[in-house]
C-alpha cells in the first residue's frame, strides 16, 4: 500500500493534468516505442516552440485525468507506451508536429486525440494536420478579398483607357467637318 505522501503526489499530478486537458482547446495520444533519444529530442524542441506539452506519464495517471475532464473514452488508446502532447492555444500544433514524426518513424504512431473535449481517432488527428497555418489561412482569406477590387479596378481603368482613346477621336471628327 502506497504511503499517504506518494497518493498526494499522484492526485496532484492527475489534477495538474485534469487542468491542462481541461483548458487546452486539443492534444493527441501517441505511441512513443522506438523513438530514438535524437529523434525525441528535436520533437519535443518542435513541441515546444508550437506551444505545446509533451509528458510522458503512467497510462493509469493519464486515465484518472481523462476521467476528471469527462474523456473516459481516451482510455482504451492507453496502452503500451504512450505519451501526450496538449496544445496550449493552437488546436492543430500538436497534430502537425506528431504527424511529421509518424510518417518519419515508424513504430512512433498517433493512437488518438482530443478536441474541443471530445475524443476524436487518428483519421481526425490526421486531417487536422493537413490545415493550413493560420497565416497560411489569413493570406489565402485576404487574396481572396482582394481578387474581385483587382477585378473592378482593372475593368475601370479599361473603360477609362476606352473614353480616353475615343474622346480624341471625337474631337478630331469634330473638327474635320468644320474645315471644309
Amino acid at each position: 500500500m502506497p504511503s499517504k505522501s506518494i497518493l498526494e503526489q499522484k492526485q496532484a499530478v492527475v489534477a495538474d493534468l485534469a487542468e491542462k486537458i481541461k483548458n487546452s482547446p486539443a492534444g493527441v495520444v501517441v505511441n512513443y516505442q522506438g523513438i530514438t533519444v535524437e529523434d525525441d529530442t528535436k520533437m519535443r524542441k518542435a513541441l515546444r516552440e508550437a506551444g505545446v506539452s509533451y509528458m510522458v506519464m503512467k497510462n493509469s495517471l493519464t486515465g484518472r485525468a481523462c476521467d476528471e475532464v469527462g474523456m473516459s473514452d481516451m482510455k482504451q488508446y492507453l496502452t503500451g507506451m504512450t505519451a501526450i502532447a496538449i496544445a496550449s492555444d493552437n488546436a492543430v500544433a500538436p497534430a502537425k508536429v506528431l504527424k511529421e514524426y509518424a510518417e518519419k518513424i515508424e513504430s512512433f504512431q498517433i493512437l488518438a486525440g482530443y478536441l474541443d473535449g471530445e475524443v476524436v481517432g487518428v483519421e481526425t488527428v490526421n486531417r487536422l494536420a493537413e490545415i493550413p497555418s493560420k497565416e497560411v489561412l489569413i493570406a489565402k482569406l485576404l487574396g481572396s478579398i482582394k481578387s474581385p477590387l483587382y477585378g473592378l479596378a482593372y475593368a475601370l481603368q479599361a473603360v477609362v483607357d476606352k473614353d480616353g482613346e475615343a474622346a480624341p477621336a471625337e474631337e478630331a471628327a469634330a473638327e474635320a467637318p468644320a474645315e471644309a
